[in-house]
């Protein structure tokens, strides 16, 4: 009994898990104290999914694909709205308002009330169009009429108010009469482009920044109905080349979650 042996006793832990065991119980209280303190927002969170939800094109429950889609081009048709024009938008229609007021003046003292202006508004454009007999004899391209000069000068005198984003695009079109001539012009091509050339010198003429102005010709291959009168025509093109809206006043993302 006096030889015998005492068991060893098992090694005890080493100490670099003493301290890992410490810096753990000290995270997990730091973090237990910053959960307390944290305010969880139901309606931010639920309004966050939600838009995640729309944002990946998640359908609801409680409405069809037809419901959201009706929803949808609501949503779309309210952003379109005079309160949400976008400054391109407000040059656009402050311009075609004013050249619309010239335009219903020279109509009311025109000799054939047949033959008269109109006014296309489209999405950031609006166009003017202008038969061909109020300023052009048949077959010719010169502006000799003091009454079309006139015109014109009252044209560039909006322009000249509009900012210099916007273009104005004179498009030259004829009738399919097939015009022929061995002198310039020689055919509705040459006719369509001499006249969309000659009111944009006029516009020159009238202090229009060249770099605002193009040119383009059609001939006869842009009717604009079956009838020949209403296809000889100039138009007047006035549109913006790229979107001038602030892009820093549009509504954050992470700003709807506050």
């Amino acid at each position: 009994m006096a030889n015998k042996k005492c068991p060893e006793c098992p090694k005890c832990l080493p100490g670099w898990l003493v301290q890992f065991g410490d810096l753990m119980s000290l995270l997990l209280t730091f973090f237990i104290l910053l959960l307390s303190m944290a305010v969880m927002d139901k309606k931010k969170v639920e309004e966050y999914f939600d838009i995640m939800k729309k944002a990946m094109g998640f359908l609801e429950k409680t409405s069809d694909v037809r419901e959201q889609t009706e929803e949808h081009s609501n949503n779309q048709s309210n952003s379109d709205s005079p309160d949400n024009m976008t400054a391109a938008e407000e040059g656009i229609e402050q311009a075609s308002n004013e050249i619309k007021e010239i335009v219903e003046i020279a109509n009311d003292t025109a000799a054939d009330q047949t033959q008269v202006m109109q006014i296309t508004k489209g999405k950031n454009e609006f166009v003017l169009d202008i038969p061909s007999t109020i300023m052009f004899k048949p077959g010719e391209y010169k502006i000799n009429d003091a009454a079309s000069k006139r015109f014109i000068a009252k044209i560039a005198r909006v322009i000249r108010t509009m900012p210099q984003t916007f273009a104005i695009e004179v498009i030259g079109h004829t009738d399919n009469g097939a015009y022929k001539s061995k002198d310039i012009p020689r055919d509705d091509w040459d006719l369509s482009a001499l006249r969309s050339v000659e009111v944009v010198k006029e516009l020159i003429k009238n202090r229009i920044d060249p770099g605002q102005l193009k040119v383009s010709a059609y001939g006869s291959y842009h009717p604009k109905s079956e009838v020949a009168s209403d296809n000889r025509r100039v138009e007047i093109r006035f549109f913006s080349e790229n979107d001038q809206s602030d892009i820093l006043s549009e509504e954050n993302f992470f700003d709807r979650l506050e």
